[in-house]
């Protein structure tokens, strides 16, 4: 049998644009602070938030907390904080959900995919609800963070 229609009506704002702002969706999180669910760890100069409109479970982006669109831009500290932040989302993905591999991908600008419409690709199923991922996340990074 072959599946040729999956239902994912949390996906209807995305295609549509209507989740579309014209504020940055990234600088609205971090002003959100400690209430914003999506973001499962804030360093000093970065944060990890999980995607609204994933790929896969854990689907996350190492965020600078400053507004800037290259790497050109960004400070040497930020720099060295991103790489870090994504060596560590490594180790809480693999311990939180044990994949048999990991992408990990920079979008610098429109023609990247550095856009919500530009994500658009395939629809999956995710069997996991974004709270559900990002609190498996949390105590994960909080102990990697601690050097646990």
């Amino acid at each position: 049998m072959t599946l040729e229609r999956l239902y994912t009506p949390w996906r209807l704002a995305y295609v549509t644009g209507a989740a579309k702002s014209s504020d940055c969706v990234f600088c609205a999180a971090l002003a959100n602070g400690d209430a914003d669910p999506l973001i499962v760890f804030r360093g000093s100069t970065c944060f990890v938030i999980l995607n609204l409109f994933p790929y896969n479970n854990g689907h996350l982006m190492v965020v600078p907390n400053r507004h800037i669109a290259t790497l050109v831009e960004a400070r040497p500290d930020e720099l060295d904080e991103m790489m870090a932040m994504t060596r560590l989302s490594e180790i809480a993905l693999r311990e939180a959900f044990n994949p048999e591999g990991i992408n990990v991908g920079i979008n610098l600008g429109k023609a990247a995919g550095a856009g919500i419409l530009e994500h658009l690709g395939e629809t999956r199923v995710l069997p996991q609800e974004l709270p559900v991922t990002a609190e498996r996340l949390r105590p994960v990074f909080a102990k990697l963070a601690s050097g646990g």
